[in-house]
């Protein structure tokens, strides 16, 4: 009594093992059973359609198809030899290493497919092998190293690895070519995971200094209005709020109530805050150069040295009713306007205001000794007992004024 071993056609797995009996109609009838099928037609490993059962031989392997032509099969069954063999005798394969298909000499060049996250990858042994010898990979594909075997499959024969793949891809073209590339939106540190997960040694520097240096380019990255927001809410209002040296380079923070911040050294030119609150704020050698502070409350505030140069503060109010005097010595205002603002007292003591547009501005009692006014238009401003000695008045443009000016308070300028 003879036995065969009986595959669906096109297919190398879930095989049956089925006694030849007496005749073909009767394997036929056998293997409709076993397999689930309307078993039809049988061929050997090569193909060739068995019409006598005296052409089968004991413990052949053979393929079943309803009626269709012979089709190869998608995953050969160990010990099936390929096709152009003569005789259909099944004879051992020796496997080397983890999978069958890596007998021969061109193993390293077998295409692998894997199935990573329920995404489907194609790629070479010699590519998961080669370039990290002591991975994960490496050691369920390696043919010459059995130490760690593949995952289970799929029902298309691809390997069975449950991890991202979105951060598996950019280490799959790691091993491919050997540059880190990361598309867009791809997060570095899940990509540095999956390098420690499956052992990938000389891709976890390159991620890790990939990583520090997107962190210093976020930290040198400017605030936003909604950190600004953000801090104001947490804070009590009696809490000192500082922001000293901070970067808001153009930030928005418009019609905000940043009254008693401290923005010493900070960075907040071509920032807006119109119409803002900036009540008793400290913003000492800061830079607001191309600021715009139209209508802008700065009482009590301190401006000394700040850079305010082509900035726009119209309209600004520095007038406090109770009589403390904002201090904005040695600040440049260069070519900045300041037209219709209360600076009635304001300390503007060495302050540079060439090209400043001043007019129409409240400057009652306004220290501007030994202040640079070059330039500077003047025209309709109220600068009763303001103090102007030692100031540089060259071409500045005096036209409309509210008082006139006594001599006391220009003695020794520079006209």
């Amino acid at each position: 009594m003879k036995r065969v071993i009986l595959f669906r056609n096109g297919s190398g797995v879930d095989g049956k093992v089925v006694l030849v009996t007496h005749s073909l109609e009767e394997l036929l009838a056998a293997a409709s059973q076993k397999l689930g099928i309307r078993a039809m037609n049988i061929y050997t490993p090569q193909g060739g359609l068995i019409d006598d059962i005296r052409l089968i031989r004991d413990d052949d392997i053979l393929y079943v198809s309803e009626g269709e032509d012979f089709h190869l099969p998608i995953q050969p069954s160990p010990g099936v030899r390929p096709p152009g063999h003569v005789g259909s005798r099944v004879t051992p394969v020796s496997v080397v290493g983890p999978s069958s298909a890596c007998s021969g000499s061109s193993a390293t060049n077998d295409w692998v497919t894997l199935n990573v996250g329920g995404q489907i990858f194609t790629t070479t042994r010699a590519t998961l092998v080669t370039k990290e010898p002591n991975s994960m990979l490496a050691k369920m594909f390696n043919c010459e190293d059995s130490s760690l075997l593949p995952s289970n499959r799929d029902a298309h024969g691809a390997y069975l690895i449950d991890r991202s793949y979105t951060y598996f891809e950019p280490l799959l073209n790691f091993l491919r070519n050997g540059t880190l590339i990361l598309d867009p939106g791809i997060n570095p540190e899940g990509v540095l995971e999956e390098a420690r997960f499956f052992g990938m040694e000389s891709a976890v520097p390159v991620l890790e200094a990939l990583i520090t240096s997107r962190e210093e380019t976020q930290e040198l990255e400017p605030l936003t209005r909604r950190h600004v927001v953000e801090a104001l809410i947490t804070t009590h209002h009696r809490d000192e709020l500082r922001f000293q040296g901070i970067n808001l380079r153009g930030a928005d923070l418009s019609k905000l109530d940043l009254r008693n911040i401290n923005f010493k050294f900070a960075d907040l030119s071509g920032c807006n805050l119109a119409g803002a609150n900036m009540n008793g704020c400290c913003l000492e050698r800061a830079n607001l150069c191309g600021a715009n502070l139209e209508g802008a409350q700065l009482l009590n505030v301190r401006l000394l040295c700040a850079n305010l140069e082509s900035s726009n503060l119209r309209a600004c109010n520095f007038e406090d009713p109770a009589g403390t005097r904002s201090n904005c010595e040695g600040v440049n205002l260069r070519g900045a306007v300041l037209e219709g603002s209360m600076l009635a007292g304001v300390n503007l003591r060495v302050a540079t205001l060439k090209n400043a547009n001043l007019k129409n501005c409240d400057l009652r009692a306004a220290v501007l000794a030994g202040a640079d006014l070059e330039n500077c238009d003047l025209s309709g401003s109220d600068l009763q007992e303001a103090n102007l000695r030692g100031a540089n008045l060259k071409d500045a443009a005096f036209e409309l004024m509210l008082t006139p000016l006594h001599m006391s308070q220009t003695m020794t300028c520079d006209l």
